[in-house]
């Protein structure tokens, strides 16, 4: 009586796992007429931000130019916009220092033209002449011993 019971049951569980081996797949088209009802809310479809500077305002490509054409990568006149033929003077500029050619000015490049950041107007500007730290050490020699001395660094 016991192994009948068993073997009914292992009847049943062999029926409930055989079901799914042998059953069809139903497959639809995509042309069946179903449509599908997600639709994304307007709260998700925010528009982007643009992110960084976007263009150079007309006052600074004049400036550009200018410094462009004081270092003959430029002929010409300023017009103020930032045209072909400015991007090109500005990357033959930068190859010719070894940095690297991109559509946007490199910082360093117009520090070196001349056009890095003006601190005349800063809070503590008036009086300063923004020299650089001098390179000799006021500390005592007994203080210092060990430690090689760093020619051109700001201390």
């Amino acid at each position: 009586m016991f192994s009948s019971r068993i073997r009914a049951a292992l009847l049943v569980v062999a029926a409930l796992v055989a079901q799914p081996a042998f059953a069809t797949n139903l497959h639809r088209s995509p042309t069946s007429g179903l449509t599908s009802t997600h639709k994304l809310s307007k709260s998700r479809h925010k528009a982007r931000r643009a992110r960084g500077q976007q263009a150079i305002e007309p006052e600074r490509v004049t400036q550009i130019q200018q410094a462009l054409i004081r270092e003959h990568y430029l002929t010409g006149e300023a017009n103020g916009k930032w045209d072909a033929t400015t991007v090109a003077a500005m990357q033959k500029y930068q190859a010719d220092h070894g940095w690297q050619t991109k559509l946007m000015p490199d910082s360093r490049a117009l520090m070196t033209l001349g056009l890095g950041p003006d601190y005349s107007t800063a809070i503590n500007a008036k009086g300063s002449t923004f020299a650089p730290a001098p390179a000799n050490s006021n500390a005592p020699s007994s203080k210092t011993s060990g430690f090689v001395e760093a020619s051109g660094v700001n201390q």
